[in-house]
């Protein structure tokens, strides 16, 4: 299989990580297209010893770590179109990086301590540490939109032990309104292609013209959503999904907004 035949293959979830740790589509996506072009002008840097998606996702980790915007909220960013109220100086440290690869990519110990350059003892320190800083996280009153039934009940019971109070669940894009309206959520969990043909995404869409509240999005195909190439939602969970996941993902959009000084309403996605 050819670089380029790689790098397809595995794009569309690294784009997934990379929108996790920043909490954003541009800035996400940015990062990745920074690590595609370190790729570009040097072949050898993508390391295959754990396979072609762990080496990706080890190079992008060292370009997330390497650049400056890391490590210093006055560098300039300009290259990577980084919005300019998301500094990143303290945002996403190794132990959720350490959680997200395991949890949300489904990476294993060794390939974790592979990609972060640390050893087994190291990551699972990191991701005791993510765990115990999840757990910390403030209870929200959280909106399931989900017309699956089984889904439905699944992600409800997972929300409870997580800590957190379900106020609803809607199965419809009208049901999801005006129950947000009513009992305005600290987080919503949506799925985006609802049967009745109505959509997630545009009642999440709805609801973020007056009021913020983070997201994250439930889909059977990540992928369709994962391009790059139009409006599409930060935080994004594939099914079928396992508890850990939706944990991490949940926790992590919670933790955006809970750190970022920007309260104005905006799109999920167009």
């Amino acid at each position: 299989m050819s670089r380029s035949q790689i790098v397809a293959e595995h794009l569309p979830l690294l784009r997934r990580y990379a929108r996790a740790l920043t909490g954003n589509q541009a800035s996400g996506d940015a990062y990745v297209g920074a690590m595609l072009e370190a790729l570009l002008q040097d072949g050898s840097l993508l390391d295959q010893t754990h396979g072609p998606r762990a080496g990706l996702f080890r190079l992008f980790t060292q370009i997330w770590n390497s650049v400056s915007v890391n490590n210093n909220e006055n560098a300039d960013v300009a290259t990577l179109s980084l919005p300019p109220e998301r500094r990143l100086s303290n945002i996403t440290p190794l132990p959720r990086q350490a959680f997200l690869l395991l949890s949300l990519e489904g990476f294993s110990e060794e390939e974790v301590g592979y990609i972060l350059g640390t050893d087994i003892a190291e990551t699972r320190k990191l991701t005791d540490a993510a765990g115990r800083e999840m757990a910390a996280e403030i209870a929200t009153d959280v909106l399931i939109i989900e017309d699956e039934t089984f889904i439905a009940m699944d992600l409800e019971s997972l929300v409870k032990n997580l800590g957190h109070n379900v106020i609803g669940v809607a199965r419809t894009h009208s049901d999801a309104v005006a129950l947000a309206k009513n009992k305005k959520p600290g987080l919503i969990l949506a799925d985006i292609q609802l049967a009745d043909g109505s959509s997630g995404l545009d009642a999440v869409n709805e609801l973020l013209r007056t009021f913020e509240v983070p997201v994250v999005f439930i889909t059977a195909y990540p992928e369709r959503f994962l391009t790059g190439e139009r409006p599409e939602p930060a935080f994004l969970i594939s099914k079928p999904f396992q508890p850990a996941m939706v944990s991490a993902v949940a926790s992590q959009a919670l933790f955006f907004q809970r750190n970022s000084r920007n309260r104005t309403p905006r799109a999920a996605s167009a």
